[in-house]
């Protein structure tokens, strides 16, 4: 997502993050797998540690999007059932109702990369309709 917003120049006006809904790879840096297809790609991303997502987080930010409905359920706890409706499924804005292709179960990243690539394209052009409208 953040390779998209910047293609479209838009940086300094959607700030992306990432954090786990759950505890077990707070600290981890990207998965290698994840790695290896990003430079495949030629995308390029930093070194980081990964966060847990907190409830400040529900209130600072405009949208939240969970990968799976795993994620959507820790979300929903964590947001009290989400009262201003800021938490969606990735695949959603793709027009499907499903969680992304796991690797973490499969190993096939290159699925995994296709359903990230159409959800975040599909909210990049969400957002830059949302921007056109008065």
């Amino acid at each position: 997502m953040k390779d998209l917003v910047r293609r479209a120049e838009l940086e300094n006006e959607i700030f992306v993050a990432s954090a786990a809904c759950r505890r077990d790879e707070i600290g981890s840096d990207t998965y290698l797998g994840t790695r290896e297809k990003l430079d495949e790609m030629g995308i390029p991303y930093t070194k980081r540690r990964a966060v847990q997502i907190t409830k400040a987080d529900y209130e600072n930010y405009d949208l939240i999007v969970g990968m799976d409905d795993e994620n959507m359920r820790d979300l929903q706890r964590l947001s009290n059932g989400d009262p201003q409706k800021k938490l969606h499924l990735l695949m959603e804005f793709a027009g499907e109702h499903r969680g992304v292709a796991d690797p973490w179960y499969t190993g096939d990243f290159d699925a995994t990369f296709r359903d990230v690539q159409r959800g975040c394209s599909a909210i990049l052009s969400e957002l830059q309709k949302r921007r056109r409208e008065p």
